[in-house]
């Protein structure tokens, strides 16, 4: 099975230019698995819960880089902010003041990159904010003053459905990555899955978020 993922690993990588950062989604998977990728050079893996992350993150290398994608527990934070890399999926004030005041108490010049995830479908089981909520976190006073937590782009989820839904969900979020790079200097734009990563990269996104066309569907197994 390891072969087999590290074949699909190398033919994908082939279709992805370099300057596009290829994140593994790990969640769900067993930590051969992920070994077997690390062996080979890859060092960025996503989790989307906190506690099969640490899990991993105890298990596993430590000069991996650990992505948190899921949806933000805020009373487990405190667990992965010691080594977390980047975290895609912050959607509010609340979840960047407790990031940065965890981050903080571990170590005063510890700085968190963070994403704000902004809902660039109408599907229920897709969660972010809007155009005028990033802006309103982008422009407050309380974020500017914080020394430990640095949004440094932003992410989103496509439709699972037609293509040209797909093309203009990651259009408009392409237009906004333009607009924050111009004003706040971002530059991480995280748009693209397994199934729609090819379109992703068209429109610009600097990471990609693939896991099943990696591994294929798995149970869950630690």
């Amino acid at each position: 099975m390891n072969k087999v993922i590290e074949n699909r690993f190398f033919s994908i990588k082939k279709l992805i230019p370099k300057n596009v950062k290829i994140l593994i989604v790990s969640k769900n998977q067993d930590i051969s698995s992920v070994e077997k990728l690390y062996r080979i050079g890859h060092r960025d893996f996503g989790e989307n819960y906190i506690q099969e992350m640490v899990e991993k993150y105890k298990k596993l290398p430590k000069n991996i880089r650990w992505h948190m994608i899921g949806n933000i527990q805020v009373n487990k934070l405190k667990y992965i902010i010691p080594f977390i890399h980047l975290i895609h999926s912050v959607q509010n004030m609340k979840q960047i003041n407790i990031i940065n005041k965890i981050a903080l108490k571990y170590h005063e010049n510890k700085i968190i990159n963070c994403l704000l995830q902004i809902k660039i479908c109408n599907e229920k089981n897709k969660s972010g904010i809007t155009n005028q909520e990033a802006s309103n976190i982008l422009e407050s006073d309380v974020l500017k003053k914080m020394k430990n937590v640095k949004i440094t782009g932003i992410m989103g989820m496509a439709s699972f459905q037609e293509l040209k839904k797909v093309h203009n969900e990651f259009s408009y979020l392409r237009k906004l990555y333009n607009e924050y790079k111009k004003k706040y200097g971002h530059d991480v734009l995280s748009m693209g899955m397994s199934r729609d990563f090819n379109i992703a990269i068209k429109y610009g996104s600097t990471i990609v978020r693939l896991g099943t066309i990696i591994f294929g569907k798995r149970k869950k197994t630690i």
